[in-house]
């Protein structure tokens, strides 16, 4: 018998015999896998797919994988897991959520990896929403290109580039999503390749009811996505065709798409079985295609004996079945692993630097402070970078907030993006990935909506549901709030819904110290970090709030996040006689409070939150116990918000001490900021408003 063999397609790659028979041995750890799944669908509660029909693609790809590569499976890839080395058991403990799942620690579904092991391609976490993984796989390969081209990654040879596989399903291309994924991999030239495996089904849905063409039709749409087509059952043609693909995008670093049709032999999950929607001759034809007789007759047809492959397939079935016992015996998470993995531990713990230097240079505008701490990053870290619509050299952002910067570092650092928040917010979790440290920008907080799916479903859950393997340094700045008639889609406050994604920070200064100070801890912190940055202070245009003005802090000073300031305190003996207050706000608001309390003087106290996730609990808490009666202000219509959560938590916690009902005062319920300036005066709080609450909460 020969030790390699040569599969029919030009220029030939020649497959060692080792290789053909892992294969074997791996499908049938699949097929086994399968049946004892199905045959302990009690003690499999959880729900899975399996790769069923798709191994041989999934195998191929995985054998060409290396180390340093970047791989984004989807939730039917159990097979190149099995391909880059786990074990069956390492699969089985993710199945029935163990608490020595290697990929999550039993919190993620199975199949669901996050990988960080020296030895294999690196997998960096991801959701199972369908189709989602395109982005953040497009942002690594964007990443590395970025690190290639500014001289900061070194390679030996061509062989030892690293590439980006993402593995889609063809239903998920689409999702809107994945053509901006594409749109940017065209754009940018990036060495990825998108893996589609189409099985003809959507769930229940058959291809002719979700696609009006296959991939490679749709692929068209995108010049420069160079297609290859490629039996997706046939292990064989899949290693030849990937060998090339694979070669080619580590030499010439551009973006492919291979298209491999494959039979879907399983359920599509465990809960959607394939009984319940599949006809049965569909089934039955689909079964005529599977990769798993295939390769064995392929085998046999090579000059392999029978019995060899009888006695491999007799060990996977005993190997499985082993794995299985152990891995219902393994432990369970207990409570101490539930809260493990929330935030990855920040090295800025307290404030540092100089707020007032002795030689400064006077007072500068929030803009500026937040321009000069880009600015400062940028020349400090050769690994950050700046992106995000209109930011680049031409305009230097609609606010001027990254003038002179693409002019300084140069377009492959700061740079223009489509209209794509998705891409801009989820690419941020591919770039930190490779080691890159992103800044991005969304150019109003209006809309920020099409990027929320990235921020909650890809960046938010990244650090715990990967057990802590993969946190996600990702600073992104969005301008926010009213001001000077910018109606009803260049206004809006956001922040309640910023707050109740899990797992990001939310950062909001209201003057240019703090500016500078939490854009460098933010820049700094190994966690998703969205920092609020309201235009109506960015210049101190707004009557009553010159103060957001102040001398700039040197180009050490920071301040944690996570720590409120008192902006302004109150008399000493107005607290003792009982005739003092509190508020407690953040951005435009501290302005509000300041102007509104100076019919009180020395009775009001006004804490600036700064950072509204984590909040500073322990000086709000300080601050109600010494007053007794508190004031929430915000910018947004305060129903069911962020702020009027915070007031039921002050009244929950702290009600012995309260002296009155907490107040709470915001924007006028209407469903957006009117673009006529009177009415969008009307709408938001105001120091007169304010007067009118602090007066009713003092003769309370």
């Amino acid at each position: 018998m020969e030790n390699t063999i040569a599969a029919p397609t030009t220029p030939k790659v020649r497959i060692e015999s080792d290789t053909l028979l892992n294969a074997f041995e791996l499908m049938s750890y699949v097929s086994e896998m399968a049946l004892v799944y199905d045959q302990n669908r009690e003690l499999c509660k959880y729900v899975h797919s399996t790769s069923r029909g798709h191994e041989a693609i999934q195998l191929a790809a995985a054998f060409l994988l290396k180390p340093f590569d970047y791989v984004y499976p989807y939730y039917r890839d159990e097979s190149i897991l099995l391909g880059i080395g786990m074990e069956p058991y390492d699969l089985m403990l993710q199945l029935l959520a163990k608490k020595d799942d290697p990929f999550s620690g039993g919190r993620h579904y199975y199949a669901h990896p996050s990988l960080r092991l020296p030895d294999k391609p690196k997998i960096p976490y991801q959701s199972s929403a369908t189709g989602m993984q395109a982005i953040p796989a497009t942002g690594a390969a964007h990443g590395l290109k970025y690190l290639e081209e500014q001289g900061l990654a070194k390679y030996a040879d061509a062989d030892h580039t690293p590439i980006v596989v993402c593995s889609l399903g063809d239903g998920a291309i689409t999702e809107g999503e994945v053509s901006e994924a594409f749109q940017m991999a065209v754009l940018h030239k990036l060495p990825i390749i998108y893996l589609i495996q189409d099985n003809n089904w959507s769930i229940s849905a058959y291809k002719d009811e979700f696609a009006a063409m296959s991939a490679p039709e749709f692929a068209k749409g995108f010049p420069g996505l160079e297609v290859r087509q490629v039996d997706g059952a046939d292990f064989l043609e899949c290693y030849q065709t990937l060998s090339q693909v694979y070669a080619t995008v580590r030499r010439e670093r551009r973006p492919f798409l291979v298209h491999a049709p494959v039979p879907l032999l399983g359920h599509h999950t465990s809960g959607v079985r394939k009984e319940w929607y599949r006809p049965q001759e569909e089934y039955l034809d689909a079964q005529t295609k599977d990769p798993y007789v295939i390769l064995r007759k392929q085998l046999i047809e090579i000059g392999f004996a029978p019995s060899i492959l009888d006695d491999i397939e007799q060990r996977a079935r005993q190997k499985v079945r082993e794995s299985f016992e152990r891995a219902k015996n393994a432990p369970d998470p207990g409570p101490e692993d539930l809260h493990t993995y929330y935030y990855a531990p920040t090295p800025v713990t307290e404030e540092k630097g100089e707020r007032v230097p002795v030689n400064n240079k006077g007072e500068v505008v929030m803009v500026d402070a937040a321009l000069h701490a880009m600015d400062e990053i940028l020349r400090k870290h050769p690994e950050a970078l700046l992106y995000g619509q209109d930011v680049g050299g031409r305009l230097g952002g609609v606010f001027r907030e990254a003038a002179t910067l693409a002019a300084k570092y140069g377009k492959g650092r700061v740079f223009n993006t489509p209209i794509q928040e998705a891409y801009i917010i989820g690419s941020t979790a591919g770039m930190s990935a490779v080691g890159c440290k992103p800044v991005v920008e969304v150019q109003f907080a209006d809309y920020i909506w099409p990027g929320l799916n990235q921020l909650f479903t890809e960046l938010s859950r990244s650090y715990y549901l990967s057990n802590g393997k993969w946190p996600i340094q990702s600073l992104i700045r969005v301008p926010i709030g009213a001001y000077g008639a910018g109606g009803p889609f260049h206004s809006s406050s956001v922040e309640s819904i910023l707050t109740n994604i899990r797992g990001i920070k939310v950062v909001y200064p209201s003057n240019a110290a703090d500016m500078k100070g939490l854009f460098k801890a933010a820049f700094y912190d190994p966690n998703p970090v969205v920092i609020l940055e309201h235009k109506g202070l960015y210049w101190s245009k707004v009557p009553g709030s010159k103060e957001a003005r102040t001398i700039e802090p040197d180009e050490n000073y920071i301040i944690p996040l996570g720590k409120a300031r008192v902006a302004q305190e109150a008399d000493p003996k107005e607290i003792k006689r009982g005739n003092s207050c509190v508020i407690i706000t953040y951005g435009m608001g501290v302005y509000w409070a300041k102007n509104g309390s100076k019919s009180f003087p020395g009775q009001v106290e006004i804490v600036d939150l700064r950072t509204l996730e984590p909040l500073d609990w322990e000086m709000v808490g300080e601050a109600v116990k010494r007053h007794g009666k508190v004031l929430v202000l915000t910018e947004e219509p305060p129903l069911n918000s962020f702020a009027e959560a915070l007031t039921g938590r002050i009244a929950r916690h702290f009600f012995q001490h309260l002296d009155a009902p907490v107040a709470l005062l915001g924007s006028e319920m209407v469903p957006a900021i009117p673009l006529n300036s009177t009415l969008e005066a009307l709408m938001l709080p105001s120091a007169e408003k304010v007067a009118r609450e602090l007066e009713k909460l003092l003769n309370y």
